[in-house]
């Protein structure tokens, strides 16, 4: 297979797996709608994803596989954290206060706002099973420059649509200049995060 295809083709699963709504990608897109580190939120997330699938391209697929215990421990403390930011944000969304240019900037600190976009990332299994176990094990049928091909073209959608969102979301602004579209922005994240911290729970109970 030509190395143009094989960077495509790991261009592509890897979209596949990063574009569905997770916490990541909430997270992000609050923080971009905010104006506020969206721009290290989205190096942070590129980075660690890039990190993953290298090391899953890497043969640390396996590894992830054969250490369930670790796996149902990062799955508790994610359901956990979820649910409470969940909560956070369906406070704020009841909240009443109105939301001016000048009160969306600077809620979260730059430390507040990276440790968080972490907690999101590494306690959400997902992200292990995706990045080091699903696209390494398809990395496997690749040889030599063809996975480090396949494997360019993984990193660079992570890159790709982590930037796009927090260049992107500021086309949304525009929709959210009243106070009542912070507050149903704030319930569907809250909704997302719940949601997600559900079907973790339900995989805890599988394991």
């Amino acid at each position: 297979m030509h190395n143009s295809l094989i960077f495509i083709n790991g261009l592509a699963l890897s979209a596949g797996l990063i574009i569905a709504i997770g916490a990541q990608n909430a997270f992000l897109l609050h923080r971009a709608l905010r104006n506020e580190h969206q721009y290290a939120i989205a190096s942070f997330c590129s980075i660690t994803d890039a990190s993953l699938i290298c090391l899953g391209i890497f043969g640390m697929g396996s590894l992830v596989q054969a250490q369930p215990n670790l796996l149902f421990w990062i799955t508790c403390g994610g359901a956990v954290f979820l649910l409470l930011y969940g909560a956070l944000s369906f406070r704020s969304a009841a909240n009443n206060h109105k939301m001016t240019k000048d009160s969306i900037h600077s809620e979260y600190s730059l430390i507040k706002a990276i440790t968080i976009t972490a907690s999101v990332s590494l306690l959400n299994p997902h992200t292990y099973l995706d990045t080091v176990v699903l696209l390494g094990g398809i990395s496997t049928q690749y040889l030599g420059p063809e996975k480090l091909w396949f494997g360019a073209g993984a990193v660079s959608s992570s890159f790709l649509w982590f930037f796009g969102l927090a260049w992107g979301a500021k086309w949304l602004m525009p929709l959210l200049k009243k106070p009542i579209a912070w507050r149903i922005l704030d319930a569907l994240i809250g909704l997302i995060m719940w949601a997600i911290a559900a079907n973790l729970v339900v995989h805890i109970s599988a394991m």
